[in-house]
């Protein structure tokens, strides 16, 4: 199994396994909208005995706003 580590964003620091259909975006729900991840280099640790492979992530955009005023209130 392959695990994504996110970097930037909201999901900062968060290791997840990452699908093999998951290739150069990851798109994960978030709030109301999306957030928009992008493969950035190589696969990590491939070979046998080296540990998961790893690929890392970089935070792109939001779909929606990331901290919208909950409560309505215009302070």
């Amino acid at each position: 199994m392959a695990i994504a580590r996110l970097h930037g964003g909201p999901l900062d620091g968060q290791v997840i396994p990452l699908d093999e259909s998951v290739t150069d975006s990851y798109i994960v729900p978030y709030g109301e909208g999306q957030l928009v991840y992008h493969r950035e280099g190589e696969l990590e640790n491939t070979g046998e005995g080296d540990g998961p492979t790893e690929a890392r992530f970089v935070y792109i955009e939001a779909t929606e706003d990331i901290n919208p005023d909950a409560d309505g209130r215009d302070d």
